[in-house]
């Protein structure tokens, strides 16, 4: 099992532990334990299904012996009415299994249609809207992957895989020379091969960032006027350093600084202020 594996059930496993805890005492006292039954996804709001994979995690790590039944999968544009999927067996389980595969997929859904519709806002410009590390504690990975399945690109991760030196990192520091220079020296040091990334704040930044040769620069907090220049000033150096616009950038204003040649636009608002997607979870008669 790799890391990513390893977090995700370890999420499964704490959401089982807060929701479950000693016991569904309303489903053990209500439902005897040989009853079966079936239950199918039915979504109430059209949007992008994300999830699906993860939910199938959920009912095998409760209940291996829970089948599950795809009918629509990740990435699928769905609307009020469609089924997603079906699972059947042991009643207890499927009551118990409910909620936090219903958590997931709402949120991972909710994040996907959030998604496609800020890409879709940039349509034709090639900029490409990027997620940010604004997650929920605990479940980051799922989140990003439903950034992915909507259509978006993740930015790094966490902190340990790409370098970002942001404005206070770049005071600290002494400055951006120093800052990159400490930084290469430390990937050299340490074996690893990590894209670094430097937020300017004004043009002479940007010159500091591209004499200090880093990947991508980060333009933190300008107005589309200014971003238009700055990414003159950029291409103009010849470096294929890639270019980035973060801060403040709400759906209304993306496509002014999409339009502006950058290659990716940040949007905290793809994971921290998202609604999720409705949809129940529901007994199937017979």
């Amino acid at each position: 099992m790799d890391k990513k594996d390893e977090l995700i059930e370890q999420l499964i496993a704490l959401a089982f532990s807060e929701d479950v805890g000693d016991g569904d005492h309303t489903t053990l006292s209500t439902i005897p334990a040989d009853a079966r039954g079936k239950q199918r996804l039915i979504i109430k709001e059209e949007g992008i299904l994300a999830g699906v994979d993860i939910a199938r995690r959920v009912f095998d790590y409760f209940d291996p012996e829970l089948k599950m039944t795809v009918f629509i999968s990740d990435g699928a544009h769905v609307r009020p009415g469609d089924i997603a999927f079906e699972v059947e067996g042991s009643v207890r389980s499927l009551l118990q299994t409910e909620r936090t595969m219903l958590n997931i997929m709402q949120r991972m859904s909710g994040i996907a249609t959030t998604t496609a519709r800020y890409q879709q806002q940039l349509a034709g410009t090639g900029a490409r809207v990027l997620d940010t590390r604004k997650t929920t504690p605990g479940m980051r990975l799922l989140e990003k992957e439903a950034v992915k399945i909507g259509g978006g690109t993740n930015h790094r991760i966490g902190l340990f895989d790409m370098i970002l030196i942001k404005d206070n990192h770049v005071d600290f520091a002494g400055g951006i020379q120093k800052a990159v220079d400490a930084a290469k020296q430390y990937c050299r040091a340490k074996g690893k091969d990590l894209k670094i990334e430097v937020e300017v704040r004004n043009t002479e930044e940007i010159k500091q960032a591209l004499a200090a040769g880093v990947d991508r620069i980060m333009l933190d907090n300008f107005t589309p006027e200014r971003t238009a220049e700055a990414v003159r000033v950029i291409r103009s150096a010849g470096t294929g350093v890639e270019i980035e616009s973060s801060g403040g950038i709400t759906f209304d204003t993306l496509r002014a600084y999409g339009e502006c040649g950058v290659d990716f636009i940040s949007v905290g608002a793809l994971t921290h202020s998202v609604k999720g997607l409705d949809m129940s979870f529901k007994a199937v008669a017979g």
